[in-house]
């Protein structure tokens, strides 16, 4: 079905004339360089998935700059199909931001492209695809086409774990379902970290006393995760790579998809031990990874936590005083448009679906507050390219400061409020972060004066 988003991504493929055919490949070696190509992912012995992954695998490389020292990235489509890599979290001029409705030109099918860039802010980040999916769960966010990426500090600020660990979360094959909403909604065959499923790939292997950053990437097209580890704690000093105003000792952390955690994790219970999904039924699906300290043997423990706890305000300052007096307020309100069996469901920012929705003017330099609605009886991701945000209001509490992101998760019939500087011109791409809500229309482009 050619949608109206489809038609934009043929289009914009015409205004990617930096994309070459792979005999003309520049000889001069780039930083990094990521292939796109098909690759069958052996999530198990019995589930075998026929994907698309970077670099022969899944996740893809592990890409480490570090801040302010420009870097580029060879990026070649081995694939029959356009393709477009984002780097998500990364403040970065649009036409290499990847993002085909800010101006970044697709790449061809046999052709390549490089991005060359300035790396910041410092952080996890991370890249993945960026093009329409549809129904179809071979392509775009349904695939293997994500990988971590790490901003270093420039001064090379000490390291506050022993070593770090790099932890993928996605959601693989499946089929479409009608939901009561009359929309059509994916329902998966598997879930997996770091592409296996629990009891199928190699342990996180640990020494006692040991203290271990765990940096942990939620890239399911679709689903919010829980992730608990049987025995242990987890000490939260950074989401989506940003250092919170106040760390916090949990006992599970939530992420919605692109959302991404880092926490430290004391290692003071020897063992063999689950880290997985606290719904039992994602985690018999395969969504875990076991944790084995060095001379432990045994089978893998886990340990049921009674309830879902997690929020946002745990990691904040709470502020006595009202909003900004210097900031520009502009309100969004999400919903959906159930148009009748047979035609394409639509989502709604202001009654207006994508490539309709209004595009609002920013000014360099000005502070805005985004007041969003969520109308709907869905949560949402919803994602700011190349700017992080600041988290001022949520779940009813008001006056937060502290909390910076470029993912949040806006509950059902609630309101939260962000705010963020404009201080990196070019078109501006806002959207839910799901990848069935982000191809029927929930997506709109802030532009800079």
């Amino acid at each position: 079905m050619l949608t109206r988003r489809r038609f934009g991504q043929l289009g914009g493929m015409a205004v990617g004339a930096s994309a070459v055919p792979a005999a003309l490949w520049a000889v001069a070696a780039p930083d990094f360089t990521v292939e796109i190509a098909p690759y069958t992912l052996e999530a198990s012995p019995k589930h075998r998935f026929r994907t698309i992954a970077y670099n022969g695998q899944v996740p893809g490389p592990l890409l480490r700059m570090r801040e302010g020292l420009p870097q580029t990235i060879e990026v070649r489509n081995l694939t029959p199909d356009p393709e477009l890599v984002h780097w998500h979290g990364l403040h970065i001029p649009s036409d290499v931001d990847g993002a085909m409705e800010e101006g970044t030109p697709m790449i061809a099918a046999g052709a390549m492209a490089r991005y060359t860039f300035v790396p910041e802010p410092v952080g996890f980040r991370w890249f993945h695809s960026h093009t329409f999916a549809g129904k179809n769960l071979n392509k775009a966010g349904y695939t293997g086409q994500h990988g971590f990426l790490m901003i270093d500090p420039r001064d090379g600020t000490p390291a506050v774990a022993d070593r770090e660990v790099f932890l993928g979360l996605h959601d693989w094959g499946g089929h479409f379902v009608g939901g009561d909403d009359g929309f059509m909604n994916p329902v998966y065959e598997a879930s997996t970290i770091n592409g296996k499923m629990l009891g199928f790939g190699e342990p996180v292997k640990v020494k006692a006393g040991e203290r271990v950053l765990m940096h942990v990437l939620n890239s399911s097209p679709t689903e919010v995760h829980w992730l608990a580890l049987a025995g242990h704690k987890f000490r939260v000093i950074a989401l989506d790579g940003d250092a919170v105003a106040k760390p916090q000792t949990v006992e599970m952390l939530r992420l919605a998809p692109a959302e991404r955690v880092s926490a430290v994790v004391e290692m003071n219970s020897p063992g063999v031990w689950v880290l997985g999904e606290v719904r039992m039924h994602v985690q018999a699906a395969g969504m875990g990874i076991v944790v084995e300290y060095a001379g432990a043997t045994g089978k893998p423990v886990w340990t049921q936590p009674n309830d879902l706890v997690w929020n946002y305000r745990q990691f904040a300052d709470v502020q006595a005083t009202k909003a900004t007096e210097d900031v520009t307020p502009i309100e969004l309100s999400f919903d959906s448009k159930f148009q009748g069996h047979g035609n394409e469901e639509l989502w709604l920012i202001n009654g207006k679906s994508y490539p309709k929705t209004d595009e609002p003017v920013l000014t360099t330099g000005k502070r805005y507050r985004l007041v969003l609605k969520n109308l709907s009886m869905d949560d949402h991701p919803v994602h700011l390219h190349r700017h992080t945000f600041e988290v001022r209001r949520i779940d009813g509490a008001d006056g937060l400061r502290g909390v910076r992101k470029d993912v949040l998760l806006v509950p059902s019939k609630t309101t939260a409020e962000i705010e963020f500087v404009a201080d990196n011109p070019g078109r501006t791409l806002f959207h839910c972060h799901q990848q069935d809500h982000m191809d029927r229309g929930f997506m709109m482009v802030f532009r800079y004066a």
